[in-house]
């Protein structure tokens, strides 16, 4: 079968009301479907991006190489089956991938918003996706499924949208952003504001891209290090050292230098800046008890079958932050919901990279 892969915009001129008190009018959001849409509505899966991601989460472009971020998990046969489901990703507000964000522009004018645009939340990205499946007419799911601030986005349409997902499936994230996360994007927005090359955010978007930015890249760096886990480094680089630079050379590169150098400068030239300083900050004030007196009185909205997977050897999010969110739903009578701690040395990405480990437990969860 093939994927049927297809992109969208759709615009909204009503205003979307913000947990801030802002509201953003009008606003565009870019998604892509694959496979099917049944005659009854009923195999609707949708996937939420994390921070870095869009909507782009399956299958090849023409003329590109590389696959949608999540490419070995969806399609023809695999863990989240296209020739079942009907399978939609949209790309977050805030993100720069088409969806409105800080370097679109600031309607009636065509300057982008910059720092005009309002502090957007997990819920808000939430909000405006489930008012994207309205206007499609696509009033109940059967799955949502996501990782990390995909993860963050899932659980909150569990309690947001209690009705509106059968299933959901949460992988590698928390209730709330922990400190050490925090810190970790602290790293990242601190080096782009101090980059001069940044403009104290009036930058040129296509200047960026085509020289990268120092500083954004040198955040990136470290966010890779929360990414991974000195085990998955040790087996990925060990003691490697470039063949051709001297040991003896001050800028002489162990290979796992390169790998974050060519990560990091990379990165630079295709993730807006501006809506990386938006996504982190909405990151870091997630938190799923925000407007309830407790965890507990927020997760008591859960309805939907839920579904909580962790990473053993997850520095990021720590698989305690998960079982936290799986012991306080059996404390209060849920029966309904699944906690596995999924054994990896990977890090926090191996819900991208090891697919295998899991893919037979989705499976299972979307088999019922």
């Amino acid at each position: 079968m093939s994927l049927n892969l297809k992109t969208y915009t759709e615009h909204f001129t009503n205003p979307l009301y913000l947990e801030s008190g802002r509201i953003l009018e009008p606003y565009d959001i870019t998604y892509e479907t694959y496979g099917e849409l049944n005659d009854e509505k009923s195999n609707v899966i949708v996937i939420c991006h994390a921070l870095t991601g869009s909507h782009h989460c399956a299958g090849i472009y023409e003329n590109d190489k590389k696959a949608g971020w999540w490419d070995s998990f969806i399609g023809s046969g695999k863990a989240v089956d296209t020739d079942k489901y009907f399978v939609i990703c949209t790309n977050v507000i805030g993100s720069c991938f088409g969806s409105t964000g800080p370097m679109s522009p600031q309607y009636p004018h065509h300057n982008p918003y910059r720092y005009k645009f309002p502090v957007i939340t997990v819920k808000d990205m939430v909000k405006a996706q489930k008012i994207l499946f309205d206007k499609l007419g696509i009033h109940n799911v059967y799955a949502i499924i996501g990782g990390s601030m995909g993860g963050m986005q899932a659980l909150q349409f569990a309690i947001s949208y209690p009705n509106f997902a059968s299933k959901i499936i949460s992988m590698a994230t928390t209730h709330a952003t922990q400190p050490w996360a925090i810190a970790f994007n602290k790293i990242s927005q601190e080096a782009i504001l101090k980059d001069p090359d940044f403009k104290e955010g009036y930058y040129e978007s296509e200047t960026i891209k085509q020289n990268g930015l120092s500083g954004m890249a040198v955040g990136r760096m470290a966010g890779y290090i929360s990414f991974l886990s000195p085990e998955s480094m040790q087996s990925k680089f060990g003691r490697e050292y470039k063949n051709t630079d001297g040991l003896y050379e001050l800028f002489g590169k162990f290979q796992v230098e390169l790998f974050l150098e060519y990560n990091g400068y990379n990165f630079t030239k295709w993730f807006d800046p501006l809506s990386y300083l938006y996504i982190t900050k909405a990151i870091n004030i997630y938190d799923l008890s925000r407007g309830f007196d407790s965890l507990s009185e927020a997760l008591q909205k859960v309805s939907s079958e839920l579904h909580l997977m962790s990473f053993s050897n997850d520095l990021l999010f720590k698989n305690i932050e998960m079982k936290e969110i799986s012991d306080t739903l059996t404390k209060i009578g849920n029966k309904n919901h699944t906690y596995i701690d999924i054994d990896s040395d990977y890090g926090h990405d191996a819900f991208l990279v090891e697919v295998d480990k899991f893919e037979n437990y989705v499976k299972d969860i979307l088999n019922g």
